[in-house]
C-alpha cells in the first residue's frame, strides 16, 4: 500500500554534477548541483538559479564546463555544493582541487573528477518558474582508466555519486542489471 508524503522532490536518483566556470578576470568556480540532463545528443541543462556565482560566471564568460563526481571526490564535491563563491571568493582554491583551461572552449576542466563535458552557453532560460543554462556540448574527456575494449566508457568504472533528496545522502551507482531496449521485449 501507497502512502501520501506530501509535496517532495522525490525523484531518485539524482546526478551528482561539478558545474564550472571562469569569471571575467580568470578565476575558477565550481558549484554542486543535481538538477541537470542531458537533452538531445549535444545539449546540457542545468536548473540552477540566477544567483549563484557559478551561473553569473557562465553568463558573462559564455562557457562553462559539467563533471560526474565519484565517491574519491566526495568531500570535496560536497564541499563545493556547501560554500558559495559569492561569499568565498577563493572557494576553488580551498578545496585542493586542480583545474587546467578546456582545450575547446573558454572554461576550466577539474583534473580531478573523471568525466567532463565542455560546453559553450547555448542559452540561458528565465520564466516565472524556472530558471535555467542550456549548453551546447563540444566534447567529454574522460579518464582513460574508466574506457571498456570498446572505447566507450564503462559505467562500472564511474563509481559515480547519486544524490538522495529525501535525506540529503549520497549514494554511489552500482553494478548492471540489465540492457536498454532489451529487457522490455518480453513484453512485446
Amino acid at each position: 500500500m501507497k502512502k501520501n508524503i506530501g509535496v517532495s522532490p522525490a525523484v531518485f536518483p539524482m546526478p551528482v554534477l561539478l558545474i564550472a566556470a571562469y569569471d571575467e578576470n580568470g578565476t575558477v568556480n565550481v558549484m554542486s548541483a543535481a538538477w541537470g540532463m542531458t537533452n538531445a545528443n549535444s545539449k546540457i541543462s542545468l536548473f540552477i538559479d540566477e544567483h549563484h556565482k557559478t551561473t553569473k560566471n557562465i553568463k558573462a564568460v559564455k562557457a562553462f564546463t559539467v563533471a560526474i563526481a565519484d565517491t574519491e571526490h566526495m568531500a570535496q564535491a560536497d564541499y563545493f555544493g556547501m560554500v558559495s563563491g559569492n561569499k568565498v571568493p577563493d572557494k576553488f582554491e580551498k578545496s585542493g582541487c586542480h583545474a587546467v583551461k578546456s582545450e575547446f572552449v573558454n572554461a576550466p576542466v577539474i583534473e580531478e573528477f573523471p568525466i567532463t563535458l565542455e560546453c559553450e552557453l547555448a542559452e540561458a532560460i528565465d520564466t516565472e518558474n524556472m530558471h535555467a543554462i542550456v549548453g551546447r556540448i563540444v566534447n567529454v574527456c574522460v579518464n582513460e582508466e574508466l574506457l571498456g575494449d570498446d572505447g566507450k566508457v564503462d559505467a562500472s568504472r564511474i563509481h559515480a555519486l547519486m544524490f538522495d533528496q529525501f535525506h540529503f545522502d549520497y549514494y554511489e551507482a552500482g553494478p548492471r542489471v540489465g540492457k536498454a531496449f532489451s529487457e522490455g521485449k518480453a513484453l512485446l
